[in-house]
């Protein structure tokens, strides 16, 4: 059974580096638990998409949930899918602070990343958006 769960949260560190080490953490991990799916960040705030079966998401949200380099975690969307719309990336990356922000602007009140203040669909269509648009790198 696969799934699909999107996130949000706030980078208690938000350095490159400290991005950098989540990427690379997680495109170790990915492959061996099956996990796709892609992650986004503006400032200090992360949106992340995860796909794969349903305990390695359900275990893997687990851990973010506890993992101090996040805080203020929000669950935005889980469903049960039929495919994956991100399977081309272990973990695929976008870093919104380098996009056109009439993007972000289609999808909220301010040209900024907030899934704090939009629904959980809405955050999902920005992904697939960014998908479409080739803003998307780190394919693997």
């Amino acid at each position: 059974m696969l799934v699909r769960l999107l996130y949000c949260s706030r980078a208690v560190d938000a350095s490159p580096e400290a991005i950098e080490s989540i990427l690379n953490k997680a495109r170790e991990h990915n492959p061996a638990a099956g996990v796709t799916g892609i992650l986004c960040w503006g400032g200090d705030i992360f949106l992340q998409c995860i796909e794969g079966g349903r305990m390695q998401v359900s275990e893997l949200f687990g851990h973010i949930q506890r993992d101090a380099r996040h805080k203020d975690v929000a669950l935005l969307h889980y469903e049960e899918i039929f495919e994956r719309r991100f399977g081309g990336w272990t973990m695929g990356q976008v870093n919104l602070n380098k996009i056109n922000h009439s993007v972000l602007l289609k999808y909220s009140e301010k040209p900024e990343l907030d899934p704090y203040s939009v629904s959980g669909k809405v955050s999902l269509a920005l992904l697939e958006d960014l998908m479409a648009t080739a803003a998307i790198c780190g394919r693997v």
